[in-house]
């Protein structure tokens, strides 16, 4: 059975004027009902989402860990709230626990609100709300007859705020971009060359396209392209050959350095090439919007799967092999006629996860579960997070979250021992 998460608003008509409470400020109380509570996953990191709702102009949701957060102490069960909204927000509110009788179970260390500064898709909360083992026992009555779990969440209203100035955003990308192929301030230019075939067709002649840009900006924001350029001790602008790229695919990869976006349109039209030469010159980020983009113009049939996975696994396009290898593990009986001869057998393995991946799927996660069984797009989002490579094989994004991951848990022990340390002295 399936739980399923909802939340009620509790509204109040006032008949006359209402009392001052919590120092008179307002408060709306939201009643989030976690439904078949004992039947859910509670292997610890493991958790459920509410669905949003608003407040002060806002999305939240809760986030319920029924086995416990990672942070948490054994045993409990642990609630954050989460901004679901861009930008900051600060926020005053509590948790409690809803008994069946009605009457809230307000924890020992819940005897005030919390206020707190968050930022969009992060959480804050309570990671020792209450044991799960007093949840489950009957004669605690927090259950109801239908195994349901009510949380009440208050948050305080905020006053309507007072008109605000506008002020422009901060105008240092546009400056940036003014400076795109801008020749007079310009300390370097690539000369791409293009294939053009004569009227007669007998051969073919080459003509080449400048770019002028600024080391300054390559060395930040691509290096491997700054790297073609030697020193030039006169000081005069210094040049370097592109052969292997069109000038239009050059023309967005350079655009895209300077702070631009590649159009929707040529994006879908031209995703492999702008793939090819944003891999080979390190571009990541366009590398990945050119592959989403080729991954939702095209759909993967038997007579593509094997071409596509073998172009995939040559430019390390890891979200196009995946979706191929579920794709033929969702076909798994028609994918038996493929000619897999040219395919490496290291791709084997990725067929195996796809299998895991499709048997998994539904059952939502914590952060501590495998990460060999993560999609992609989960593995690039840690990784983002924690501010490392999204580029690469799985088994490389697999490696990396792990060593970071040891490292993180290395430098938490070294932080309670030197604070056990302290308070021994």
């Amino acid at each position: 059975m399936s739980a399923v998460h909802r939340h009620v608003e509790l509204n109040t008509v006032d008949v006359g004027n209402p009392p001052s409470s919590r120092n008179g400020n307002k408060w709306k109380e939201f009643q989030i009902q976690v439904h078949d509570f004992a039947n859910l996953p509670f292997g610890r990191g493991q958790y459920i989402e509410s669905p949003e709702f608003e407040c002060n102009g806002l999305q939240w949701q809760l986030v319920v860990y029924p086995g416990g957060h990672h942070s948490a102490q054994e045993g409990y069960v642990c609630v954050f709230l989460k901004l679901c909204s861009s930008g900051t927000a600060t926020l005053t509110f509590d948790t409690n626990i809803l008994q069946k009788s009605g009457q809230k179970v307000i924890p020992p260390w819940n005897n005030r609100p919390s206020t707190f500064t968050i930022i969009s898709g992060r959480s804050y909360g309570a990671s020792n709300l209450v044991k799960r083992s007093d949840v489950l026992d009957p004669s605690k009555n927090i259950l109801d007859d239908n195994g349901t779990l009510a949380f009440i969440v208050s948050i305080k209203e905020e006053t309507e705020a007072m008109p605000t100035a506008f002020v422009p955003s901060n105008p240092f990308l546009n400056m940036i971009q003014e400076k795109f192929l801008d020749e007079e301030t310009a300390d370097v230019c690539f000369e791409v060359s293009s294939s053009e075939i004569e009227e007669d067709r007998s051969k073919r002649s080459r003509s080449s396209t400048s770019f002028h840009a600024h080391s300054q900006i390559l060395n930040i924001c691509a290096p491997m392209l700054a790297s073609l350029f030697e020193s030039n001790e006169d000081r005069s602008v210094k040049v370097a050959s592109i052969t292997d790229v069109s000038p239009d695919i050059f023309r967005h990869i350079l655009f895209y350095v300077y702070g631009g976006r590649v159009p929707k349109e040529d994006l879908k039209a031209h995703a492999k090439s702008i793939i090819d030469a944003a891999d080979k010159y390190s571009i990541v980020n366009l590398k990945l919007e050119a592959e989403a983009a080729y991954v939702k113009s095209t759909k993967i049939t038997m007579d593509n799967a094997i071409d596509n996975l073998l172009y995939a696994d040559s430019m390390n396009c890891a979200f196009l092999k995946e979706v191929v290898m579920d794709f033929l593990a969702e076909n798994s009986t028609a994918s038996q006629n493929l000619d897999f001869t040219n395919v490496p057998g290291h791709l084997m393995r990725d067929v195996f996860v796809a299998f895991g991946r499709k048997t998994n799927r539904g059952v939502k996660r914590g952060k501590d579960y495998d990460l060999s069984v993560m999609s992609v797009s989960e593995l690039r989002r840690k990784l983002d997070e924690k501010g490392l490579n999204v580029d690469g094989s799985r088994e490389a994004m697999i490696e990396a979250l792990s060593t970071n991951n040891a490292d993180e848990s290395a430098d938490a022990k070294r932080q309670r021992n030197d604070a056990d340390d302290s308070l021994a002295e």
